[in-house]
């Protein structure tokens, strides 16, 4: 299906219809009424092509007890030409038959299925075979179910060229209306194996001269097998189409931006943007981190390594050196451990020889001199004098 298009040109290049140079168009009826827009919906004005007279009218005013016949406004004759026959028209999109005497917006007829009109019967019959139109657009939306969540898609030509759907129009004067409605649709079809994907139904393409011009052929008033050719899914090699991923906005009527139809990893907030901005901020970091990096320091490793090692051995020592200090006893000293204590005895000889005890010093503490301060001095001797008959 087609629920949502593209025509955001201006006039003048609408009038050229880009991608399409053998077709010339002679004048635009109501030009003023068209708006260009990224997101045209159902129920707004869009630009078809037609041929300059579509047969016999079928224009019905529906104000009156007796149906009357409207002429349909025709381009005066100087500005025909030989090579063309077409005009453009603003349209409302979303066809009023011309048998209707009030615009029901509960009738679906945004799109006609192709297969209606082969098969022939219905509301169609009577308009496939004299009123047929190519409606000009850049692409097309479509969107892709993914469990609760859809994901807008565009369809365009890949060369860029102006995209021609197949469709179309009626003519009708509604009740209490002076003004003739003019009403189009847009033919669909089953989507060629490139899209299934996307969604199992597509409009019909015009991408040749060929083919439009078949299309907008309502000379014989009916529908021929050369036309169910033309409704049949998309498979011209020569001018692919394009499909990517767009914003969710445009699913929103009435929103418009030009990024409807740009893919979103392209957008200035799009994926491809995310990463790289994040990149950048990446990048100012680290610059930043190097400006302002200061100069390292000597490693402390083996300053904290000595701290700990001796943390355990002065708790110890400090324990001990809080400990009430040993009042000195010089006779206890003889039995003194001789781990803690040496002694020292040297022999004279004579009368007046003498045994001197001298103690020898402590081992010297490897630990912080101020915790022993309070322990006394380390160094002390004791000389006794004893007959040297003792020792004989």
């Amino acid at each position: 299906m087609c629920g949502r298009f593209s025509l955001r040109l201006p006039a003048h290049e609408i009038r050229q219809i880009p991608g399409h140079d053998d077709v010339d168009v002679d004048e635009w009826v109501d030009e003023d009424q068209f708006v260009p827009r990224y997101n045209i919906a159902p129920r707004t004005q869009g630009v078809v092509l037609r041929q300059h007279d579509p047969g016999p009218s079928d224009v019905i005013n529906a104000s009156g007890p007796q149906s009357k016949v409207l002429s349909i406004t025709q381009p005066s004759a100087g500005k025909r030409n030989a090579r063309s026959h077409y005009i453009l028209q603003t349209m409302k999109w979303g066809l009023v038959p011309h048998w209707s005497k009030f615009e029901d917006k509960t009738l679906s007829t945004t799109n006609a299925r192709s297969e209606n009109l082969v098969e022939g019967g219905g509301m169609w019959a009577s308009i496939k075979g004299r009123k047929r139109c190519a409606i000009l657009c850049q692409g097309y939306y479509e969107w892709l179910n993914r469990g609760t969540d859809k994901l807008p898609h565009f369809t365009k030509h890949q060369d860029g060229k102006l995209m021609l759907m197949a469709g179309l129009y009626d003519c009708v004067v509604l009740e209490g209306e002076t003004a003739p409605l003019w009403t189009f649709t847009i033919v669909t079809t089953l989507a060629n194996s490139e899209f299934s994907w996307l969604h199992d139904r597509q409009p019909v393409i015009l991408s040749t001269s060929v083919a439009l011009h078949a299309w907008l052929d309502t000379s014989s008033h009916t529908w021929t097998p050369e036309l169910t050719k033309l409704v049949e899914p998309y498979h011209d090699k020569t001018s692919p189409l394009e499909c990517y991923k767009v914003p969710k906005e445009v699913g929103k009527v009435g929103t418009e931006s030009p990024t409807f139809i740009e893919p979103v990893s392209n957008r200035k907030d799009g994926i491809r943007a995310m990463f790289s901005k994040q990149a950048q901020k990446h990048s100012e970091h680290v610059k930043f981190q190097l400006q302002n990096a200061k100069p390292a320091k000597p490693s402390s490793n083996a300053q904290v390594s000595t701290s700990r090692d001796l943390k355990p051995s002065n708790f110890s020592n400090s324990k001990r050196s809080r400990s009430p200090p040993e009042t000195h006893d010089p006779f206890k000293s003889e039995t003194t451990s001789s781990a803690s204590k040496k002694l020292k005895l040297t022999k004279s000889q004579g009368p007046d020889s003498k045994i001197t005890i001298l103690s020898t010093p402590p081992p010297k503490s490897q630990t912080n001199p101020k915790i022993h301060s309070t322990v006394g001095p380390s160094l002390f001797s004791v000389i006794y004098s004893f007959p040297p008959q003792l020792y004989l």
